[in-house]
């Protein structure tokens, strides 16, 4: 089972507790795109790399992204943890009220929780 790990403040991490907040958002930088897409071509991002070790050189336009099955919160970096379903990732505005900033972020949606 692949896993997204995922370190959380204090408010949101008890709002995805709650049940409130089903999504989790995340910058759109060079470190989460190597970490949430695979193959972005478009933009010349690209993690997937053939039999003979190199770079795909450009296989997709819109952006493909990472499969996880599950979503690890952990409170800070503290043993306090709980798992979610990741019903994928997009690309996109979230909302406010949970945290997401007025551009562009990395949307990760959250199904049942796990543990």
């Amino acid at each position: 089972m692949k896993t997204l790990y995922l370190p959380l403040k204090k408010e949101w991490y008890e709002m995805i507790e709650a049940g409130i907040k089903k999504e989790e958002y995340r910058e759109e930088s060079p470190y989460w795109r190597r970490r949430l897409i695979e193959c972005y071509a478009a933009f010349n991002w690209c993690n997937m790399r053939g039999f003979d070790g190199r770079l795909c050189g450009g296989c997709s336009v819109r952006p493909k992204f990472r499969r996880f099955d599950v979503v690890c919160f952990s409170y800070g970096y503290t043993k306090r943890r709980m798992t979610f379903e990741c019903k994928g990732i997009t690309i996109g505005h979230g909302r406010p009220e949970w945290g997401a900033p007025d551009y562009k972020t990395f949307i990760i949606k959250l199904g049942d929780r796990l543990q």
